[in-house]
C-alpha cells in the first residue's frame, strides 16, 4: 500500500481510475484494487495503523484464516459497494478494516471462547468509536464501512468452529 501510494502520489492520483465506482461495469476491477488505493497519505496511514492492529489480532487464529477472511471481506464488501454504494469513487482499505473489526467482535458471540471474548473486549476498547463510522457522512464511504463490517460478521458466522457432541 505504501508503494502504491508513493506511485499514485507521484502521478497526481492517476491510479485512482482503478477505484470502485458503483454500478459501472468498467469499474468491476475496483472490487480488487480499491482497498490498495488511498486519497492521501493521512488516509493511508490511518488505515494502515488499524490494519496492523486488527490484522495482527486476526492472525492469532492462523495465517490461513487471515487470508480467507481478507479475501471474503475484500471481495464481499467490494461487491456490496458496487451494487449498493452511492455514485462516486470509493477507495481505501476501510472496508477491510471494518471487516476485521466486525469479525473480531462477532467471534465472541459465535465462538464463545475466552480468547475471542478477550479479543472482542480489546477491539471494542480500542475501536468502539468505529460504530459511528457505519453512519452516513459526506466525503466518507460509509458504504464500505458498513459492507465490510457485515462481511466480517458473516465470515465469523460461516467459519465458526462447530462443536461435536
Amino acid at each position: 500500500m505504501l508503494l502504491v501510494q508513493l506511485v499514485n502520489g507521484a502521478f497526481a492520483g492517476a491510479l485512482n481510475v482503478w477505484g470502485l465506482v458503483p454500478r459501472h461495469v468498467e469499474a468491476l476491477p475496483g472490487i480488487l484494487f480499491a482497498p490498495w488505493l488511498h486519497g492521501s497519505w493521512a488516509h493511508l496511514l490511518s488505515n494502515l495503523s488499524g490494519l496492523l492492529v486488527l490484522g495482527s489480532l486476526v492472525l492469532l487464529r492462523s495465517r490461513r484464516d487471515f487470508w480467507f477472511a481478507s479475501a471474503f471481506i475484500i471481495l464481499g464488501s467490494g461487491a456490496l459497494v458496487w451494487l449498493f454504494g452511492r455514485t462516486g469513487l470509493h477507495i481505501g482499505a476501510s472496508g477491510w478494516l471494518f471487516g476485521f473489526w466486525g469479525l473480531l467482535l462477532a467471534r465472541a458471540w459465535f465462538e464463545r471462547s475466552l480468547l475471542d471474548l478477550l479479543l472482542a473486549v480489546l477491539v471494542f476498547f480500542l475501536y468502539g468509536g468505529w460504530f459511528f463510522g457505519l453512519l452516513p457522512r459526506a466525503g466518507v464511504s460509509f458504504e464500505y464501512h458498513l459492507a465490510g463490517a457485515f462481511c466480517g460478521v458473516l465470515y465469523a458466522a460461516l467459519s465458526r468452529r462447530r462443536l461435536t457432541r
